[in-house]
């Protein structure tokens, strides 16, 4: 219960009643002190009716003089003064943004080396005027740019269910890469190994190949190939996302393929070989096998 006085009234505030008790100023014909109750009235009416204004805390704080202030009980109190007595209910609640919501799109890395278009059919749920929610189907079209990398979203604002004070989730599709038979990428470059016998490795050899487009690539290789050795072709990588005109490197890495046993007479001919390419090392001495 909360009392105050102003002008001669006295005024307490029950929860749920406001009771005005009036005392009359003294005069010649003295009469007793009338006490009477409001229920169905607003209580910004009955103070205006006493006041002149609508609030009776108009004088109250702020330098305002008594007919200066103009909060009613709704600037007080809010837009209900007894809403904090047994509702408890938020006042003014702004509608929350559902969190997003994402969805794998794995992609083949010939889509994501061509780009191509990818129709996706979803099922969410709709409010309609009443606010009654109804099941839908829609198509969403996702074009796929050529050079896009796995990690690469696409967002569909506000396409999640629609729910009573919430702002409906955004839809978001990430691109996911598909292993490959062949190629693997780093970046912008596209990475290829080649089994190749040694034979091949020390007198070289051709390496043929088809692109993620569909052309033949014949790259001839007539250098020593060692171990850590990479052939780079340029520019027959990966398109640039932000300008597809330019493409990165296919890179060729071989993985040698030793023999695994050699008759002497092999080893012996070997030696003499590499003794007739580099004589120096004819000052190493052998182990014999």
């Amino acid at each position: 219960m909360i009392n105050m006085e102003k002008k001669g009234l006295k005024v307490r505030f029950h929860h749920h009643k406001l009771m005005v008790q009036e005392e009359q100023p003294t005069s010649q014909q003295e009469m007793g002190p009338a006490a009477f109750r409001f229920n169905p009235r607003n209580a910004d009416d009955i103070f205006a009716e006493f006041f002149g204004y609508s609030s009776p805390f108009g004088g109250m704080g702020g330098g305002s003089g008594m007919r200066g202030g103009s909060r009613s009980f709704g600037g007080m109190f809010g837009d209900d003064i007894f809403s904090s007595f047994g509702e408890g209910r938020p006042m003014n609640s702004a509608p929350r943004k559902a969190p997003p919501i994402e969805n794998t799109l794995p992609c083949s890395l010939e889509e994501l080396y061509k780009g191509t278009t990818k129709k996706m059919k979803i099922s969410r749920e709709i409010a309609d005027a009443s606010g009654k929610t109804l099941p839908v189907e829609e198509i969403l079209t996702i074009d796929i740019k050529p050079g896009w990398k796995k990690g690469t979203k696409i967002t569909f604002p506000e396409k999640g269910n629609e729910q009573p004070n919430v702002i409906p989730a955004d839809l978001v599709f990430v691109i996911d890469e598909k292993p490959h038979s062949t190629f693997t990428r780093e970046g912008n470059d596209l990475v290829v190994t080649k089994k190749i016998p040694l034979v091949e490795a020390l007198t070289g050899c051709t390496v043929n190949l088809t692109t993620l487009d569909g052309r033949t690539l014949t790259i001839p290789i007539s250098t020593v190939i060692h171990p850590d050795y990479e052939e780079v072709v340029p520019r027959e990588g990966m398109p640039i996302p932000k300008d597809p005109s330019k493409r990165g490197n296919l890179r060729i890495k071989f993985n040698i393929k030793f023999p695994t046993r050699l008759t002497a007479e092999q080893k012996s001919g070997i030696r003499k070989l590499f003794d007739f390419l580099d004589p120096a090392s004819s000052t190493c001495e052998y182990i014999a096998f």
